[in-house]
């Protein structure tokens, strides 16, 4: 720590599912309109190779709450009444401490807003150590509103998807509702609620420090802006039928006709988060909290549109490009140091509670195994570069270093009974180099045997030596979770 860093500053952590790197004007992007992201980053410090601990939504979150890793998943144990069953989709331990937690302990006010369905399926346990939490309903995949109650007559606007799905959307997001209605305002409205009825005027000197831990589902799927931004972005006469969602996988084929719709809701929906996050930095600035307040903006992971070698639409696990793994990270320090920065260290989403518990000066009860960027902003030593990351999602592995950037299934270690190269359910072992080839478009796995051994060798070493390969059957327990074997 430096003379310039102070002690115990707020903290606000802002998440966006599913926002691409690719799509924001900070990144490079020359189409989509993210003004007030790209003002935070002149502000801030910007990585440009952060990537995910782990995925999807809830693995990744059990990182960010918990300051340790989810990887690799060997302890996999579904949840009843869900809609995701994946390897390392389950509730935050109930045997370990949380970041809010923690700082709860220090004397932080910690305050919890998200839209984001899963955190709340009964038992998830990510609330623990929040004074104040709201779960901002109306995300379609909440289970909130009835189906039923869906206009048919709108049904045919949709295309793709499953009918309730659609329904869901309707009856939940409310398309036709203002801007002010849909979930992700309502979000952002309840974060700057958050800080303006805990930091009234002429009374901060008073209060205590905060930590205010903002998640917005959006811009993830289902996929329909508001129609002011879907104007920036779109024609009208090819809006419909909107695709909500589109099949993960290689299907990119199927969607020609509908990609300029689905990209242009996608755009929308990144700039309305943009409109929001803005707000919520205005009230910042608005209530004097700036100069002592720590403030982050990232995302879990991204999504493709058909934009990589195998026309890969979503983000399938099997299939671990740049568009999937690639997420901004953005951290404003209160003292503005390191503003305007590029930073180009491997970095993961783990580093942030890491960094969230340095800047506050507490030590967790349990393990913190990212690493402070403080370091990276205040010149003071200390951050030791890393060599590569490891990531695992589904029954999917990644790793990446300066030069390789490698993906494959994890039952290279012991595939299924008669079960050859060319007959394994998952696609075939990715590598790329990054130095001749940095958007991985030609796989050179075949002709680099020695280069696949050593990001398999780390991949283990970071699981401590074993990754388990679990198999989904068709029968379910006595509480209805699907069952799995592993292997």
């Amino acid at each position: 720590m430096t003379e310039n860093t102070l002690t115990q500053p707020n903290v606000i952590v802002v998440v966006a599912d599913t926002l691409r790197t690719a799509f924001l004007g900070c990144y490079g992007n020359d189409w989509i309109s993210t003004p007030s992201i790209d003002r935070f980053a002149q502000q801030s410090v910007r990585f440009t190779r952060a990537h995910p601990e782990c995925l999807p939504t809830i693995p990744t979150r059990r990182t960010l709450h918990s300051g340790r890793r989810a990887f690799p998943f060997n302890d996999y144990r579904p949840v009843p009444w869900d809609n995701v069953y994946l390897p390392g989709w389950q509730p935050m331990n109930a045997e370990e401490s949380t970041i809010a937690e923690t700082l709860q302990q220090a004397g932080y006010h910690t305050g919890f807003v998200a839209d984001v369905p899963h955190y709340f399926v009964p038992g998830m346990n990510f609330t623990r150590g929040f004074r104040q939490w709201e779960f901002v309903r109306g995300q379609a995949e909440d289970r909130w509103h009835a189906v039923a109650d869906a206009d048919p007559a709108l049904l045919d606007r949709y295309r793709a998807g499953a009918p309730d799905r659609i329904a869901a959307h309707l009856v939940n997001v409310r398309p036709h509702r203002p801007e002010e209605d849909w979930p992700t305002a309502r979000t952002f409205q309840r974060a700057i609620d958050f800080l303006r009825d805990n930091h009234p005027p002429g009374r901060n000197q008073d209060a205590s420090p905060f930590y205010l831990y903002v998640d917005s589902f959006t811009p993830h799927e289902t996929w329909e802006a508001p129609l002011h931004y879907y104007d920036l972005y779109g024609s009208r006469a090819q809006r419909e039928p909107i695709c909500l969602t589109a099949a993960y996988g290689p299907f990119a084929d199927q969607y020609d006709d509908r990609i300029p719709s689905i990209r242009a809701n996608y755009a929308g929906l990144v700039t309305m988060v943009d409109t929001w996050f803005g707000r919520l930095l205005n009230t910042v600035d608005q209530l004097g909290l700036r100069d002592n307040t720590l403030v982050f903006f990232f995302s879990d992971h991204g999504t493709n549109f058909g934009d990589n070698p195998d026309k890969i639409m979503g983000k399938p696990a099997d299939y671990m490009y740049p568009g999937t793994m690639d997420i901004p990270l953005l951290m404003r320090h209160p003292a503005g140091l390191g503003a305007g920065q590029v930073r180009d260290e491997l970095v993961y989403t783990l580093d942030v509670p890491a960094t969230i518990l340095d800047a506050a000066r507490q030590s967790s009860a349990g393990p913190v195994e990212g690493r402070s960027l403080l370091p990276l902003l205040e010149d003071a030593g200390g951050f030791n570069r890393r060599e590569y990351l490891t990531c695992r999602y589904g029954n999917s592995v990644w790793y990446r270093d300066d030069r390789n950037w490698f993906f494959d299934s994890v039952d290279w270690q012991s595939p299924p009974p008669g079960a050859s190269s060319s007959g394994r359910r998952q696609p075939v072992t990715r590598l790329f180099d990054l130095k001749s080839d940095p958007d991985c478009r030609v796989n050179i796995a075949g002709r680099s045997p020695e280069r696949v051994a050593l990001a398999r060798e780390r991949i283990l070493a970071d699981a401590g030596g074993r990754l388990n390969y679990y198999e989904r059957h068709d029968s379910t327990d006595a509480l209805g979770r699907p069952e799995f074997s592993s292997r």
